[in-house]
Formats: structure tokens, C-alpha cells, sequence
């Protein structure tokens, strides 16, 4: 476990110091999702992923899953999250959100109209697993 939580430290370290990359991921409504770093936890079974996502002004994603569990982390700007049948929650800088593997990822939309908003994902999934399915 505390192998995990060291992966966990520096992999998050690196959403602070690697500038925003372009986007290759789909899922997230074409903004920026920058995958960061892909590591093996247990060869052949798990890996830690870590993104950065920015999110263009007023830009939402489309409802999708990430079949993970995930840590949200929000760098800059204020973002409205939401998994089905759970509450609305209105994230700052600093502030958190987490997704279990069953969770569908209802909303994630930049509150501003002017300026991006940019959050770290980090997720412990299944190797060979994408990061993101659209939801049904």
C-alpha cells in the first residue's frame, strides 16, 4: 500500500511541473487530455494512467465511464462534476472528486465562459482497458 501512495505522489507531481500537451484521447467533447505517464502497478494486471485535462470555455464532456478508480485533482479554473445518481459537486483549485469502476461520469463542464479549467486524473485500472468509454 505504501507503494502505492509514494506512485501516487509522483505521479500527480508531474501535473504540476509538464505543461499542457494536445489532446489524443477521445471522450472528454475534443478538449485537451494529455495522458502524462502509464505505469505498470502489477505487470499484466494493473496500471496507473495520470492525464490533464483542460477543458475549453463552456466546454462539457459527453457522458462516458473510465471502468477505473479514479482521483480527480483541479488545477485552475471551476468545473461542475457529476456520476448518475450522485450530487452535483462545483470544483475549485485544490478540490477533489473520485469515480469507482461502476461509476458513469454524467457531467464535467467548465463553468466559465472565458477562461479554461484544467484538472490531473490519475486511475488505477486493467492493463489494455481504455481510458475512457463513451456510456450507453
Amino acid at each position: 500500500m505504501m507503494r502505492r501512495a509514494s506512485l501516487f505522489t509522483a505521479l500527480l507531481s508531474l501535473a504540476f511541473i509538464a505543461p499542457p500537451a494536445p489532446a489524443h484521447e477521445a471522450g472528454h467533447g475534443g478538449g485537451g487530455v494529455a495522458q502524462r505517464l502509464s505505469q505498470p502497478l502489477q505487470p499484466g494486471l494493473d496500471e496507473g494512467v495520470l492525464l490533464v485535462v483542460t477543458l475549453a470555455p463552456g466546454e462539457a464532456s459527453p457522458a462516458h465511464r473510465h471502468q477505473a478508480h479514479v482521483f480527480v485533482y483541479m488545477l485552475e479554473g471551476e468545473v461542475l462534476m457529476q456520476v448518475a445518481g450522485g450530487p452535483e459537486r462545483r470544483l475549485k483549485p485544490g478540490d477533489v472528486f473520485e469515480e469507482k469502476p461502476d461509476d458513469i461520469h454524467t457531467q464535467a463542464r467548465n463553468l466559465s465562459s472565458t477562461a479554461p479549467a484544467r484538472f490531473a486524473v490519475f486511475m488505477v485500472k486493467k492493463q489494455g482497458v481504455p481510458v475512457v468509454l463513451l456510456a450507453n
